[in-house]
C-alpha cells in the first residue's frame, strides 16, 4: 500500500540580516523544509516570490529600500496563494496589525524556537492562520484606532468588506469570531453543532474573501461589529 505525504513547503526568507537568514535556513532545512530563496529587503522579496513562487514567505517587518509591510501587500496582491509570516522583535508591533489587515497569516518573534519556526511554516502552508484569535484581538484593540500606521500607504482599512452579503446568522458568527471565540466556543454560545459552525465560517470567508480567522477578527473591528474594550454589536435575535 502506497502512502502519500504532502510535499514540504517551499520557503523564501526575507531579512536584512544575513545571520538571521542563515540561521532560519539551517533550521528549516534540517527539518525537511526547502528554502528556495533569500532576500535582503522588501523589493528583493517581491522579485524572489514572483520568480520562485514559494508557498510561504518569512518576512522581516523593518528592512531598507522597501519594508516588509509594503512587500507583503505586493506579494499577496500578485501571488494570492502565497502565505506570509511576519518576523518581528516586538509581540505587539503596530506594523504587525497592518500586516494582518493586508492578509499576512500571522507573525513570529525572531527569538522563536527551531521547533516552533518549522511548525509555524507547516501550519500556514495548510491554509490556517498562525495567530490565535485572542492574540489578534489584542493587536487590533491596541492599534485599530490609530491605523493607518505612520508613513504607510494604507489610506483605508485593508480588510474592509461590505457585510450586506451575510445572513443574520453569519453576521452573528463573525461578531463572535471578532471577540476571539473558537469554533467550539461558537457552537456552545449559539447552541449549534461544530459542523454547522464550520459551515457558517467557511461561507463567511468565501463571501468576504477572507484568508483566515486573523483577518476575520480585524474585519469585525474595522466594520464596528466589535469595538475596542470588548463590547460587541448586539447579537441578532434570529437563532
Amino acid at each position: 500500500m502506497t502512502t502519500h505525504t504532502a510535499p514540504a513547503p517551499r520557503v523564501v526568507i526575507a531579512d536584512d540580516q544575513e545571520l538571521v537568514r542563515t540561521g532560519f535556513r539551517l533550521i528549516l532545512n534540517a527539518r525537511g523544509i526547502d528554502v528556495v530563496g533569500e532576500a535582503g529587503d522588501g523589493a528583493e522579496a517581491v522579485a524572489a516570490v514572483r520568480r520562485l513562487r514559494p508557498d510561504v514567505v518569512l518576512m522581516d517587518i523593518r528592512m531598507p529600500a522597501m519594508d516588509g509591510l509594503e512587500a507583503a501587500r505586493r506579494i499577496l496582491a500578485q501571488v494570492p496563494d502565497c502565505r506570509v509570516i511576519m518576523l518581528t522583535t516586538f509581540d505587539l508591533d503596530h506594523y504587525v496589525y497592518a500586516a494582518l489587515a493586508a492578509g499576512a497569516s500571522g507573525f513570529l518573534l525572531k527569538d522563536v524556537t527551531p521547533a516552533h519556526l518549522a511548525a509555524a511554516v507547516r501550519l500556514v502552508d495548510t491554509g490556517d492562520a498562525l495567530l490565535a484569535p485572542s492574540i489578534t484581538r489584542r493587536l487590533v484593540e491596541r492599534f485599530a484606532p490609530s491605523a493607518p500606521t505612520p508613513g504607510s500607504s494604507l489610506a483605508t482599512p485593508a480588510v474592509h468588506r461590505d457585510l450586506a452579503a451575510l445572513t443574520p446568522r453569519e453576521r452573528e458568527v463573525l461578531t463572535l469570531m471578532g471577540r476571539g471565540l473558537s469554533n467550539a466556543e461558537l457552537a456552545r454560545e449559539l447552541t449549534l453543532s461544530e459542523a454547522t459552525v464550520k459551515t457558517h465560517v467557511a461561507r463567511i470567508f468565501a463571501k468576504l474573501t477572507l484568508r483566515d480567522r486573523a483577518q476575520a477578527v480585524v474585519l469585525a473591528y474595522e466594520t464596528g461589529l466589535v469595538s475596542p474594550g470588548g463590547s460587541a454589536e448586539s447579537a441578532d435575535p434570529c437563532r
